[in-house]
């Protein structure tokens, strides 16, 4: 009878032990994987997702953010499960910082890649790509060189394509052409631009090229990238004809002689409950292999020195970024997106 009971006894035991480390276990496997808020569409980045946890045996969990990124993150409050911010354009990363929802992140290995010009200056948000605002031109157009200023040539009446103004990749252009020639200068530029247009500001930036083929437009500005996937897209799509119809010039500005470039890039949530492996993934997307998949994949250029550009990207030349700081840039934000409204740009 006693040992019948010690034999319970110590089955009771084992069972508790057991379930003890079952749930160490569980508690362990719960905590490899975080929770990625994205404005991104996430077949863009998963890719380079699927790698990191190839790697690193953290699972990463995409939650995709169209709008209203900021107000979800405040409404979840310390119990939000964001561990990563992820977004694209200055403006959208600073307004992340100055709504309180990320942390800093003290970590050599951002630091050494990423420019300081490039990520904030108490290190808040950092740049993962680049992407250059480019001229997309027909193919038959004698055209190799052109500035910013000049797509409100009268030359081009009736002939330049571009999506809506008030769209971040526009209204972060305008930002930087206050920046250097001023509000007024700017507004008159806009007036003209406006008046050059083959049809109504809208749609997408591969529109652009579409309605170059269609002869709707002979010019237009829109991001380099796209015609990356254009030109690397089956050969029997639409995307692929509508690359084939065009080239790309990089304009530049009067007066810095440097091409706008905006940005994609990511920030520390401010509760991140996986705040280790958060950092983990935030250096893992700046290192060889995500950097190359950046430029190979996604037809961005890559923030790290050094890494190879697909061939298509590889072929528009070296890109001279502008000097003006994505900062100052952003400070004209809202200038921006009033004088758009002011003339009337998208009507």
């Amino acid at each position: 009878m006693q040992n019948t009971s010690a034999r319970r006894a110590k089955s009771k035991l084992t069972l508790v032990a057991g379930a003890v480390l079952l749930s160490g276990m569980a508690l362990q496997a719960g905590a490899q994987e975080l929770s990625l808020y994205t404005t991104r569409e996430p077949t863009l980045i998963q890719p380079l997702l699927d790698e990191f946890t190839k790697d690193t045996g953290v699972k990463v969990n995409t939650v995709y953010v169209k709008d209203g990124l900021i107000e979800r993150v405040k409404a979840e409050g310390d119990k939000s499960p964001a561990d990563v911010l992820m977004t694209v354009d200055i403006g959208n990363l600073l307004d992340l910082v100055e709504a309180g929802v990320t942390q800093p992140v003290d970590s050599k290995v951002l630091r050494d890649v990423i420019p300081e010009n490039l990520r904030g200056a108490d290190n808040q948000w950092f740049t993962l790509s680049l992407r250059d605002r480019v001229a997309y031109v027909a193919t038959d157009l004698d055209v190799s060189a052109l500035t910013y200023e000049s797509f409100a040539d009268p030359r081009w009446k009736g002939k330049v394509c571009i999506r809506s103004g008030q769209h971040p990749y526009n209204t972060a252009l305008i930002a930087a052409m206050i920046a250097h020639n001023g509000v007024q200068s700017t507004e008159d530029w806009l007036r003209n631009l406006k008046s050059n247009l083959g049809r109504k500001a809208a749609g997408g930036d591969r529109d652009v090229a579409r309605d170059i083929l269609g002869g709707i437009c002979d010019i237009g500005i829109a991001n380099a990238y796209y015609v990356g996937r254009m030109k690397n897209s089956d050969p029997a799509s639409d995307g692929y004809k509508w690359g084939q119809a065009i080239k790309v010039v990089r304009p530049t500005f009067e007066k810095s002689r440097g091409t706008h470039v905006n940005i994609s890039g990511a920030a520390l949530a401010k509760h991140a409950p996986h705040r280790e492996d958060a950092v983990k993934l935030l250096e893992y997307l700046v290192s060889d292999k995500a950097q190359s998949m950046y430029a190979k994949a996604n037809y961005e250029y890559p923030v790290k020195k050094g890494v190879e550009l697909d061939p298509v990207v590889a072929s528009f030349g070296v890109l001279n970024p502008d000097s003006l700081p994505l900062t100052e840039i952003a400070k004209h934000r809202k200038q921006a997106s009033e004088l758009v409204d002011k003339v009337g740009f998208n009507n």
